[in-house]
């Protein structure tokens, strides 16, 4: 009977009132739809989830902190503590970048996510002439234990708390640094948190920035699981970070973002288990790093739906019995694509909007872009504005006070049921292709996300899609902004820097440890211990890498593994 009612008061509203209202004016667009391209009605009801049924409760939504997690992995969440407040940080060299950190810590962030430049993501030494141009530029030049000793030169890695970093291709050359640094400083691994993003599968989707064949690169990044794992570093560290943002910023749609970062996950997690590792040993230590753009709701909803597909995967696939297991721990950051070159200060907007949409959704740690990034490396002013940011959200705006906010909506309830259905779609095809490698030798990822870039492209460029200052209320007026930019004797002195550390090591003690390096790579053993061993002695991360690229070999993303 209150079905029935419902219906006939929705159909009643649709010939009537809404009709009515129709007549006097048309709407603004003939098609309203998600970022994803997912059709948005006027108006969501109990309806819209009677396919499911909204009171099936428990086994949908659970209550946070109870599985399956939808509305949140905490029944407290942001109640007991806030999310950590890191931004994403490095600069030019190591000094600058001590600086840097220093600065950020004083405003109250709450941990240092370092950013690496491009020949530190790829193994390379400042010295080597492929790099040249590259020193210092989208992050800090690290190219030996050396720059971590200066990065962290009067840091405390207990008093920073949290230090994670995008060292993806490279994860236990950076895990090795850390550790040989806690070491140096007198701390114990448990008295900080090591957070290490570690995934390479998405640097042959969407980034570029890998090294060796995919299933050397797994291999690599399952040492450092396997490694934290055994050696109980932290527990509320992550030793793997899969990451749909990279793939959200590539162009990826939000059920592929969800979908194929599950899709990686499963590939890593199955290469954990293969090694002896059982399910609630690995899956606690592997987060996810995902993105939100500028709709508000159906960024709310994916994050939502990826947990409950997280808590499924783990329990009714691999078995878990942990709770821990079947929590799904999210990074979120606002993406960097959303801010605009254009009237730089409208970006402050977008990282609020952001910003409060990832608190909605319950995320552990977030990350806001400074306003300036769209046009290079944040400035001082811009990079507090950033946190300031974090905490108007965090203190000003009362989302900390309620568990899961929208839960409920009928809009996001909906979204989320269709968000979770089309990403398990995705989920099922890479399977039926061998897993998240096959898929990426095959090029199914790649081609996915080009077609949904291109889709998003053209709805901009035709103005089916208003980007403020790009497509609508556009201003000609000229950029007065002074963006920060890295010093041209950088690179120079950082090849300085490696040159007398180069004279001044026990090159000896350096060679016999990369030698241990090859012997290991080549047993296929667990690289951590001995890259450790080759860290402390000084060798360099080009070294190291140029090591296992002899015994792995290269991959090129025309030709495959060389």
């Amino acid at each position: 009977m209150e079905k029935k009612r419902l219906e006939d008061a929705v159909l009643n509203w649709e010939n009537k009132t809404v009709s009515e209202a129709l007549q006097r004016s048309s709407e603004l667009r003939e098609e309203f739809v998600t970022d994803s391209g997912i059709p948005v009605k006027r108006l969501y009801t109990p309806l819209d989830l009677e396919e499911k049924g909204f009171d099936y409760y428990p086994e949908r939504f659970g209550l946070s902190g109870e599985y399956p997690f939808t509305r949140g992995i905490s029944p407290t969440l942001y109640r007991s503590q806030l999310w950590r407040m890191q931004q994403y940080a490095g600069f030019g060299s190591a000094k600058e970048t001590n600086e840097w950190y220093k600065y950020l810590l004083e405003q109250g962030a709450t941990g240092i996510s370092m950013a690496l430049d491009l020949p530190t993501q790829i193994g390379y030494d400042p010295d080597n002439p492929f790099c040249s141009g590259e020193v210092g530029k989208t992050g800090v030049s690290v190219s030996s234990l050396r720059s971590i000793e200066t990065i962290f030169d009067g840091i405390s890695l207990r008093k920073a708390g949290v230090v994670s970093s995008t060292a993806n291709a490279i994860g236990p050359i950076f895990l090795s640094l850390i550790l040989a640094l806690a070491e140096k400083q007198g701390v114990a691994p448990q008295d900080f948190v090591i957070s290490v993003q570690n995934d390479v599968l998405k640097e042959y989707i969407a980034r570029g920035t890998q090294i060796f064949p995919p299933k050397a690169g797994v291999k690599f990044c399952l040492d450092v699981l396997e490694f934290g794992v055994r050696n109980k570093l932290n527990p509320h560290g992550f030793f793997l970070l899969a990451c749909g943002a990279h793939l959200a910023l590539a162009g990826a749609t939000a059920p592929q973002e969800v979908g194929f970062t599950l899709a990686n996950a499963i590939a890593f997690i199955r290469e954990g288990l293969r090694r002896g590792l059982n399910i609630d040993e690995v899956a606690p230590h592997v987060w996810f790093l995902m993105s939100t753009g500028m709709d508000f709701f159906e960024e709310i909803a994916k994050i939502r739906a990826l947990r409950r597909m997280v808590a499924r995967l783990m329990k009714e696939r691999f078995g878990a019995k942990d709770p821990s297991s079947m929590s799904a721990k999210i990074v979120g950051a606002v993406k960097g694509i959303t801010f605009t070159a254009e009237q730089l200060l409208i970006n402050i907007a977008r990282g609020g909007i952001g910003g409060l949409a990832l608190a909605c959704a319950g995320v552990q740690q977030l990350r806001i872009p400074s306003y300036d990034e769209a046009l290079a490396l944040p400035s001082a002013e811009a990079a507090k504005i950033a946190l300031r940011t974090h905490q108007v959200v965090a203190y000003e705006t009362g989302v900390t006070s309620v568990v899961d906010p929208l839960g409920g909506s009928y809009y996001v309830e909906a979204l989320t049921d269709q968000i979770e259905e089309k990403a398990t779609k995705y989920v099922e095809t890479i399977e039926s292709l061998g897993g998240a490698v096959a898929a990426i030798e095959r090029g199914y990822f790649q081609s996915e996300i080009a077609k949904s870039a291109y889709e998003w492209q053209k709805r901009v460029e035709s103005g089916d899609k208003a980007l403020v200052g790009v497509n609508v209320f556009r201003e000609e007026a000229p950029l007065n902004i002074q963006v920060r930019k890295v010093r041209p004797e950088v690179e120079e002195e950082e090849i300085e820097q490696l040159r007398e550390l180069r004279r001044n090591r026990d090159n000896e003690k350096v060679k016999r440890a990369l030698s241990e390096v090859r012997d290991v790579a080549e047993e296929n053993g667990n690289t951590v211990l001995p890259i450790l061993e080759a860290v402390k002695a000084y060798a360099t991360i080009g070294e190291i890498c140029n090591v296992l690229r002899k015994s792995w070999g290269e991959y090129d993303v025309e030709m495959g593994a060389i």
